[in-house]
C-alpha cells in the first residue's frame, strides 16, 4: 500500500491548487524541524514536502491518481514506465528543506521575523504564531508580499567563511524488471533540485541516464556526484540510486538463478507429465517428469537459463522449476477404496 498524499496534506482528492498550497504552507510551518522539536517532526516534514511535490504538479498528480505511489515511481507492472503505461518515473529529490525554500523564497523564513542570533530567543517568545492553534498563517504571509512568498534575503546574508561541507547523500530506489536485468538497459530518471545558477534559488528538473548492466543484483548502488540541491555554503549532495527488483508475474529471483513455480495436478505428480516452462528470453523448455514421482519439494534445474553473473556476464545462473501440486478437495468413497488398495502404506 503506497502513501496517501491527500491524507498527508489533510485535503480531499478534489482539492484545487490553492487548497493544496494552503495545506502545505500550514503543515510545513507546523512541522519544520527548526521549530518543531518532537521526534516525528523530521519525517512528517519530509512526507508533507513529497506530497506537495506530487499534488502540485498536474502530470505527477494525474499519474498518482491513476496508479498510486508505486505506479508513479515505476514499481507496478503495467503502470508508468511499463508497456502500455506512460513512459515516466518520478522520484522525490529527498530534501524537504529545498521544497520549503522554493515555496517560501527562503530556507529560513523565521529569521525574517526574529533578528536574534540566539535560536532559543528566536522561537521562545512566538511559538504560537507558527504552531497550530495560535495565530493566522495566511494573514502573516499575506503581509510579507502576497500569497505566502517571502523575500529571499536570507540567501544574501553574510558569506559563510567556514569550510564547506557536503550535504548527506540522497538515496532513491530504482525498480528494474528481470528482463531489464537479463539484457541490461538504460533508465532515464527525472529529478527535481534547487539551482543557484542565477544567484537566486529556483527549482529545476534534470534527467539522469542510468546504465544498468546485465546481472546487477538488488542493492547495487549507482552514484551521481554533487547532483543534489545547490545551497549557499554547502557542497551539493550526491544522488544515489539503489537497484530494486520489480515484482515479476512468473519468476522470482534467487541471486543469479530464477525460480518458476509449475502448477500440476496430483494425478500428474504421481503419473508423470510434461510441463512447458517459460523463460526470460521468450521461448519455452519442456520439462519431462514421466517415470518419476513429483514430490512437493521437487526442484528441477535447467542450467544456464537464469540471469548473467554480474562480474562474468558470459556465464549465467540456472532456471529452477519448482512444483505446486493441487490436491483435490474431496474424493468419492469408491476412489478412496481403490487408492487404499493400490497405494503403498
Amino acid at each position: 500500500m503506497g502513501k496517501d498524499f491527500y491524507k498527508i496534506l489533510g485535503i480531499n482528492k478534489s482539492a484545487n491548487d490553492d487548497e493544496i498550497k494552503k495545506a502545505y504552507r500550514k503543515l510545513a510551518l507546523k512541522y519544520h524541524p527548526d521549530k518543531n522539536k518532537t521526534p516525528q517532526a523530521e519525517e512528517r516534514f519530509k512526507e508533507i514536502a513529497e506530497a506537495y511535490e506530487v499534488l502540485s504538479d498536474k502530470k505527477k498528480r494525474d499519474i498518482y491518481d491513476q496508479y498510486g505511489e508505486e505506479g508513479l515511481k515505476g514499481g507496478v507492472p503495467g503502470g508508468p514506465g511499463e508497456q502500455g503505461g506512460p513512459n515516466y518515473s518520478y522520484q522525490f529529490h529527498g530534501d524537504p528543506r529545498a521544497t520549503f525554500a522554493q515555496f517560501f523564497g527562503s530556507s529560513d523564513p523565521f529569521g525574517i521575523f526574529f533578528s536574534s542570533s540566539d535560536p532559543s530567543r528566536m522561537f521562545g517568545d512566538s511559538q504560537n504564531i507558527f504552531m497550530s492553534g495560535g495565530g493566522n498563517e495566511d494573514d502573516i504571509y499575506s503581509q510579507m508580499g502576497g500569497g505566502g512568498a517571502f523575500r529571499s534575503q536570507s540567501f544574501n546574508a553574510q558569506p559563510n567563511r567556514k569550510r564547506q561541507v557536503q550535504d548527506p547523500p540522497i538515496e532513491h530506489d530504482l525498480y528494474v524488471s528481470l528482463e531489464e536485468v537479463d539484457k541490461g538497459c538504460v533508465k532515464k530518471m527525472k529529478i527535481s533540485r534547487m539551482s543557484m545558477t542565477t544567484g537566486q534559488p529556483r527549482k529545476e528538473e534534470k534527467v539522469l541516464n542510468i546504465t544498468v548492466k546485465p546481472g546487477w543484483k538488488a542493492g547495487t548502488k549507482i552514484t551521481f556526484q554533487k547532483e543534489g540541491d545547490q545551497t549557499p555554503g554547502k557542497v551539493p549532495a550526491d544522488i544515489i540510486f539503489i537497484i530494486r527488483d520489480k515484482p515479476h508475474q512468473l519468476f522470482k529471483r534467487e541471486g543469479s538463478d530464477i525460480k518458476y513455480n509449475a502448477h500440476i495436478s496430483l494425478k500428474q505428480a504421481l503419473c508423470g507429465t510434461v510441463v512447458q516452462v517459460p523463460t526470460l528470453q521468450g521461448d519455452r523448455i519442456a520439462v519431462n517428469s514421466k517415470g518419476e514421482i513429483v514430490k512437493p519439494n521437487t526442484v528441477k534445474r535447467i542450467p544456464g537459463r537464469g540471469l548473467p553473473f554480474p562480474k562474468e556476464p558470459t556465464r549465467r545462473g540456472d532456471l529452477l522449476v519448482a512444483f505446486d501440486i493441487k490436491f483435490p478437495d474431496s474424493l468419492p468413497d469408491t476412489t478412496k477404496e481403490l487408492l487404499s488398495d493400490v497405494l503403498p502404506n
